[in-house]
Order: structure tokens, then sequence, then C-alpha cells
């Protein structure tokens, strides 16, 4: 998390401004979003004769959702559709672009502003291109891995938008000049 903050000095996650009950928020983060990624992803691996993923996977990730650091409703809400996703993508690779649902609920978690979502737009053109590109189930490791890396690109630039948008809203008293 390091590198995102000295990327964008004066810039403080939404979330990381939330009381938190339990935990810490960079242990929250990481542990809620390796748990989200490792759900879908060992979700994936279930097919006709091994059905234990889709239990575990699923767990996982309902797990993952919930303990990230954000509003409590942003976490409920975000759940049943990413987790829904999840099952769409053992259809394969022609359902990449279905990778918008968890995308979405991941900015309405992280408490991105409404001009961060223009952000999703790589996320839709990918899946369109994933579909035909891989073709069948037996190309959806490389689908997975390509599609991972489009929206954690994604990721950092709602939150650069969401830095510049914090900026341009600071006042000069908040700023500390005057």
């Amino acid at each position: 998390m390091a590198p995102f903050r000295a990327a964008s000095p004066g810039f403080r996650e939404p979330a990381r401004r939330l009381p938190l009950r339990w935990g810490g928020y960079e242990t929250r983060l990481a542990g809620g979003l390796i748990l989200i990624v490792t759900g879908a992803v060992h979700l994936q691996a279930a097919n006709a004769e091994v059905n234990f993923p889709l239990f575990t996977g699923a767990l996982a990730q309902v797990i993952g959702w919930w303990i990230l650091p954000a509003g409590g409703w942003r976490r409920v809400l975000a759940t049943g559709p990413a987790l829904i996703q999840s099952y769409a993508m053992l259809a394969g690779p022609q359902w990449m672009w279905s990778l918008v649902v968890p995308y979405l609920c991941w900015l309405l978690v992280r408490h991105r502003p409404l001009l961060a979502y223009v952000t999703v737009l790589p996320v839709v053109a990918y899946g369109i291109v994933a579909a035909a590109v891989f073709g069948p189930y037996s190309g959806m490791p490389l689908a997975l891995a390509a599609g991972a890396a489009v929206l954690a690109v994604s990721a950092a630039g709602a939150r650069g938008i969401a830095a510049i948008k914090r900026k341009s809203q600071v006042t000069p008293v908040e700023s500390g000049t005057e």
C-alpha cells in the first residue's frame, strides 16, 4: 500500500477514515482482497465431478467481502452480485465481460467517486475481446490472469481519479496553505 501513498501525497482513502470495530485497515484490506480473489479462482476449479470448490470458494468470497474496510451496507450489497458473477464465470471465457460486476462492487466498497466509474470501460472492453480470443473453457486460466491484470490497472486508475478529485476539493485551510 505504501507505493500508492507516495504516488498521491495528501490523499487518504475514504474507507481509512471509517472507525473500525476490529482489526487494522491494511490487514482487513489485504485479507479481504486475498479471500475474494482466491475464492473466485477456487470456485472456477469446480466441475461435474468435483463440487466442493463451489462451497469453499463461495465461502471465502463472502468472508472476503465482509471483512473489507468499508461502510457495512456497501460490503453486504457487494457480496451477492459478486458471488453470482463467480458462478456465471463457470461457463468459460465468453463470460469474461461479467468481470464488470465485481469491479463495480469493488468501486462501491472502496468509496470511489462517480467519475471513477469511467474505469469500467476497459473491463467491459476486455470482456468482449476475451470472449473472441480465449475461446473454449481450456483458455480460462489465461483469460482469468489477463482479466486480473485489467482489473488491477482499472482499479489503480479509479484510485488515481479519486485522489485527483479529492485534491481538487481540498480547501486552502484544509491543506495547510493560505
